[in-house]
């Protein structure tokens, strides 16, 4: 089978990729991604490369893989900087390295996009033939959902995974008190005084959609993004016109909540959604506020979750404090082929090691939540 390689996802028709995409998970779709790419979010001087992988039967699409070349591994949340450092002491290269993914959103869901499993398992065939071919030390495919995990496990030669991360599940709650009521008491007291902390410093919060939101919400929205990266040293991952380009594309799928204090904003949280999940994804504030980050990321995304029929609520990577607000423990899975075969043993190693211990914390993790015993 021959590789087609997409260097700019722009150059492709969005209804001939988007054709591909099963469910509804937004990250996948043509706009955004291609809003990474036009936006300079990604490409030169940024370490990440597009490098689609597309297979056609005639002119017919009928496979692809949202692919990128790496020259380091930061913005993935599959952390693997210790097998680089591993490759630079015994005197191999790492990068570049090929990474199968949705670029700074740890979020799991299709990385294989096929008309029929038979399509897109010739095409992850091919993998680590390219990679050989294109000098390239691995390949990545992270966050997967369960069909690319059965056609992964299949092949010969790749290892998987697992991490963990907490998404807050709507059991069909009438409202934010009907999921109080479902805490221990201690809990719920603690939660209401925590909503009562932000409530008493004045706040107010604006629901938006994408097509409500003008250029000056937009300022205002990277502004309070790249200031969560200043305030540590760092260089955001997303330009200023990555939001531009995003909500022009695909308004229906973005949701921003903006704090108010009085007439004046001071942060906000910026979601997407796709079928019956909520995707909290960037959040940023212009000064300290005792407890508005819990507010404005977690129980103002619940609230709208519960409003608005969504079963799902998933806020990102990492981050125990969500264990007490009903965020529960999620495994994740990735996938990953090593060309050199002491280092793919070496890895194989250290991850079943890591997958007990990842295992065992998830299972205790759930002692920490804050619902009632029934």
């Amino acid at each position: 089978m021959s590789l087609h390689r997409l260097d700019k996802l722009s150059d492709l028709a969005p209804e001939q990729w988007d054709a591909l995409i099963p469910g509804d998970s937004p990250f996948l779709r043509h706009a955004f991604l291609s809003s990474l790419e036009d936006s300079g979010s990604l490409g030169p001087g940024s370490g990440w490369r597009a490098e689609h992988l597309l297979h056609y039967e005639g002119e017919q699409l009928i496979a692809a893989l949202p692919a990128y070349r790496k020259w380091h591994s930061y913005g993935e949340y599959v952390f693997d900087h210790a097998w680089a450092d591993a490759c630079r002491r015994a005197g191999l290269a790492y990068y570049p390295k090929l990474l199968v993914a949705v670029p700074f959103s740890p979020v799991s869901g299709p990385r294989l996009l096929a008309k029929t499993p038979d399509d897109g398992r010739e095409l992850l065939a091919c993998l680590p033939g390219y990679a050989q071919g294109e000098e390239l030390s691995s390949v990545h495919v992270n966050f997967t959902d369960p069909v690319a995990d059965a056609l992964l496990a299949e092949q010969p030669g790749w290892l998987q995974r697992i991490g963990c991360q907490y998404h807050w599940q709507n059991r069909g709650y009438r409202d934010f008190q009907d999921f109080l009521d479902a805490l221990s008491s201690r809990k719920r007291k603690q939660m209401r005084k925590e909503r009562e902390q932000v409530a008493g410093q004045g706040f107010d919060f604006d629901w938006l959609e994408g097509h409500e939101l003008s250029e000056a919400h937009w300022d205002f929205v990277y502004a309070c993004y790249s200031n969560t990266y200043e305030v540590r040293g760092q260089t955001p991952y997303l330009t200023r016109e990555f939001f531009s380009l995003v909500a022009e594309r695909m308004p229906d799928a973005i949701r921003v909540v903006l704090a108010r204090q009085g007439s004046r904003p001071v942060a906000m949280a910026f979601s997407l959604i796709g079928g019956d999940s909520f995707y909290g994804r960037y959040w940023g504030c212009l000064a300290e506020f005792d407890r508005l980050h819990f507010e404005t990321c977690f129980y103002q995304g619940m609230e709208y979750a519960i409003a608005h029929g969504f079963k799902r609520f998933d806020a990102g990577a990492q981050g125990e404090h969500k264990l007490i607000r009903g965020f529960e423990p999620v495994i994740t899975h990735s996938w990953h082929y090593l060309a050199h075969p002491g280092l793919r043993e070496a890895v194989a190693d250290f991850l079943t090691q890591e997958r007990a211990g990842i295992l065992a914390y998830a299972d205790e993790a759930r002692g920490a939540l804050p619902y009632r015993q029934v």
